[in-house]
């Protein structure tokens, strides 16, 4: 596992990409896919402000060929501030993602009885726009299988964070929240929080259990971003992506 995330850290550090893991240090399982994570995060040196959830759409699953969601770890020397200009030097995917992202002022620890819908929004602290600009260090992502996505963080590389929303979003349903996405001024995407899960709410409570089985659950101030809400924007350096959030707010990000 050590030998695993030290390869999969240097492949990130130097834009590397590999067929696969070696046999001798790759995953079979998600649980062996979560340990290689959680040793990828140390060998970063840096810290995990929090957690992205891939696949949240059936489109997405079938489009990585995965059965389900995958949860991967904010670090922090990934996570920018909105307005924030990009680097693209060495990511393959080169996609912007519009996503709901939510801060947790409670702590959700890990136990044996799952979490209820209800438990883990009374930990939600705020709802922010955020965008996702995701990579791999597989040459094909799409057929290397969840154990692999997840040791290799789910795919994360950069993520931009607004400010939290100025309105009370739980008076709103997030299920029909329309989001509008544009690049360089033109329209590219819309969807609404129908598209990440059925409901944004339902990827909080996913990834609560999922941390709770295979990790150490939620803590206080982590945030989790719940996957895209329109299709994935291409972008390119010079390019300028802003996503509307309606009452909610905007985010913007550049791309170098």
């Amino acid at each position: 596992m050590q030998d695993a995330a030290a390869a999969l850290w240097r492949y990130w550090e130097q834009s590397l990409r590999v067929h696969a893991l070696p046999e001798h240090c790759r995953p079979s399982d998600r649980a062996e896919g979560y340990a290689i994570q959680e040793r990828l995060a140390r060998v970063s040196g840096q810290r995990v402000i929090g957690w992205k959830i891939a696949a949240t759409s059936l489109a997405g699953q079938a489009h990585i060929h995965v059965d389900g969601p995958l949860a991967g770890r904010l670090l922090d020397g990934r996570v920018l501030e909105g307005g924030a200009t990009v680097s693209l030097e060495g990511n393959s995917m080169r996609v912007a993602e519009a996503e709901f992202a939510f801060r947790f002022g409670k702590s959700l620890g890990r136990r044996e009885q799952p979490y209820s819908a209800d438990e883990v929004m009374d930990a939600v602290e705020s709802l922010h726009p955020a965008i996702e600009v995701p990579d791999s260090r597989y040459e094909d992502y799409k057929i290397v299988g969840a154990p692999q996505l997840i040791a290799d963080n789910a795919c994360a590389c950069w993520f931009v964070l607004g400010p939290a929303a100025g309105v009370d979003w739980r008076d709103y349903d997030l299920v029909q929240h329309q989001v509008v996405a544009y690049r360089n001024g033109e329209v590219q995407g819309r969807g609404s929080g129908a598209g990440v899960l059925g409901d944004p709410r339902n990827a909080l409570v996913w990834i609560a259990n999922e941390l709770s089985r295979f990790g150490n659950g939620l803590l206080a101030g982590e945030v989790v971003t719940t996957g895209t809400i329109t299709t994935p924007v291409p972008v390119r350096p010079g390019d300028r992506v802003r996503i509307d959030f309606g009452d909610f707010g905007a985010i913007a990000a550049s791309f170098s």
